[in-house]
């Protein structure tokens, strides 16, 4: 490949990619385009599977460890139909960067002669297939993050050995929960934008509408999750990155706080800033899936593995107190209260966006719970310390990376390149600013508990993702709601809401306006454009609070859902 142009290097890729897809999985016609063909979901993708296959790929993840742990289902049997339907999810949206199935179905056979031997499962993660962000090193899989100058290389160095032979914490602990990795998903060169586009595989667009964004930078596992190639995988999360890909394909998906997943070994983007550090969640069909996996994780003790991850084990304790508190709402007592964030104060959302808020409103309170309005410090202010930390370096480390083999810079990473590196000095200043805020934003929280009646500040604040739903490429164009939540260092999860309906959702005309932003975004609504795609939430709970949000989660996920079936029955 030496001398080869970084265009030849990227086609070469993605041509391997498909070709390490089994022939016997391969389309044999072109799939028709995006403007004929919308929505690849659902029916359209299952004529391609068998009943069996469809039942399998269908079932969450933990449906299926139910299934695997008692021996009723094989690993095999599981693995394979899950790896034809991730087969069938790329050829579709460009959702995969790596694709190793044999080695997939070589671990699940190893698995099926274990609980054959020893009459049990090997962890309680037995038999499940679960993908990874390119960002996981898996041993003997190349890991290019969506770089071309790292193909072929240990994050863009020539080190064949460690290629062939290290894996990053998470894996191996995923490793011995009895989990099968079969794949890696795709990112944005870069990692800092909200939409997935790199020079290996084009752009990874939206299951449910191909002709918009499965948002960034985990956009792959959002893509392949939302298409049922995958019961649940891992992202990672800096400004928005798990969320972001989950409200946009309808999935449930966590951002918690830093220290209670594994990064070590992983690769990453500006690796070595810690202002706002990225942090590894779980995505997933189900809010029950997510527990299912982040417990799992926990139970190995990372933190004896990974010199960041605090000792903090799954603690029950507070799950119970949250479903105690559920339990007094369905009684008609409830000790719960939620905060709303209509807008963020610098851009209105969409017409999806702002109908899907109304319905979790309507929602809260029909159940009887205590709603207040959301009226916080600026986030403004918090956009304007996140900037300034992700282009600390200039753009150095992502020009660096671009260089190796001279590909250009996509269009939509929020990383200029244009600013002057930061001296010590003004990292320290920058690093107050951030502690400043973070305790403004901490004080008006508590000041919630004067207004609640339930004793305690607002349980968790339901706000947007984004101002959109899933976008249209290169108009992305405001990460503010989800960058706050990293700069806070706060837990998040995602939960879907609704569709947006180009009958209903009608543009709504406006004089006046919070931003040049919020104009420029008002504008972009085409609601014939945006049709068909899903509208996602996310509840924001305090740093640490990912028992409490994702018993919530799973909670309001679920009474959500049955307000929209009645709606969808009514209408």
């Amino acid at each position: 490949m030496t001398g080869s142009t970084w265009k030849e290097l990227g086609d070469l890729k993605r041509r391997s990619i498909l070709e390490a897809i089994p022939a016997k999985w391969r389309f044999q016609h072109p799939v028709a385009p995006a403007e004929e063909l919308r929505d690849v979901t659902g029916s359209y993708i299952q004529q391609f599977l068998t009943p069996r296959e469809i039942e399998i790929t269908e079932t969450d993840a933990v449906g299926i460890t139910e299934r695997t742990t008692s021996g009723n289902w094989t690993a095999v049997e599981v693995t394979e139909a899950v790896c034809h339907r991730a087969a069938l999810a790329h050829q579709l949206v460009n959702c995969l960067h790596e694709v190793f199935f044999d080695a997939a179905i070589e671990d699940a056979r190893r698995l099926d002669a274990y609980f054959a031997d020893h009459k049990k499962p090997i962890g309680p993660l037995h038999g499940l297939p679960v993908s990874l962000k390119d960002q996981f090193h898996v041993k003997g899989v190349e890991t290019t993050m969506g770089y071309v100058g790292w193909i072929g290389t240990f994050q863009g160095k020539k080190v064949d050995l460690k290629r062939a032979t290290f894996e990053s914490e998470l894996v191996r602990e995923l490793r011995n929960l009895g989990a099968v990795l079969y794949c890696k998903t795709s990112v944005p060169a870069s990692l800092m934008t909200g939409e997935t586009v790199n020079n290996i595989i084009s752009y990874t667009w939206n299951p449910k509408n191909r002709l918009l964004s499965s948002g960034g930078s985990s956009g792959g596992e959002g893509a392949l999750i939302a298409l049922r190639g995958s019961p649940g995988g891992f992202g990672t999360d800096i400004g928005g990155s798990v969320r972001a890909p989950s409200a946009f394909n309808g999935l449930f998906g966590i951002r918690p706080s830093v220290g209670r997943m594994p990064y070590e070994g992983a690769a990453n983007s500006i690796d070595g800033q810690n202002l706002i550090l990225s942090v590894i969640g779980p995505l997933a069909t189900t809010a029950r899936s997510l527990t299912l996996l982040f417990k799992a994780v926990l139970s190995q003790q990372p933190w004896y593995r990974d010199p960041l991850v605090l000792e903090l084990p799954w603690r029950a304790d507070i799950e119970e107190r949250t479903r105690g508190l559920i339990k007094q709402s369905l009684n008609g007592s409830s000790s719960l209260a939620f905060a709303i964030m209509h807008h963020d104060g610098i851009v209105q959302p969409h017409p999806p966006i702002a109908r899907a808020i109304e319905l979790v409103k309507q929602t809260l309170t029909q159940l009887s719970h205590k709603v207040i309005e959301w009226k916080p410090p600026s986030h403004q202010l918090a956009i304007d310390i996140a900037t300034r930390v992700f282009n600390a370096d200039g753009g150095a480390d992502i020009a660096y990376h671009l260089g190796l083999s001279k590909e250009p810079k996509a269009p939509q990473v929020i990383v200029s390149g244009e600013l002057l590196q930061m001296n010590a000095q003004e990292i320290a200043a920058l690093n107050v600013e951030k502690r400043q805020y973070q305790k403004l934003y901490m004080d008006y929280w508590n000041t919630t508990a004067e207004i609640t009646g339930t004793g305690r500040p607002v349980d968790g604040v339901i706000c947007p993702c984004a101002p959109h739903a899933a976008v249209m490429p290169y108009q992305y164009a405001h990460t503010g709601y989800t960058t706050f939540v990293n700069l806070l260092d706060y837990t998040s999860v995602v939960f879907p809401v609704t569709h947006a309906d180009k009958n209903v959702d009608v543009p709504q005309p406006r004089a006046e306006f919070l931003s040049e932003v919020d104009k420029v975004i008002h504008e972009q609504y085409d609601p014939e454009a945006y049709d068909g795609a899903p509208a996602g939430l996310q509840l924001v709970g305090r740093r640490l609070e990912e028992e409490k949000m994702l018993t919530l989660a799973e909670y309001l996920g679920g009474e959500v859902k049955l307000m929209t079936c009645h709606e969808l029955k009514q209408s």
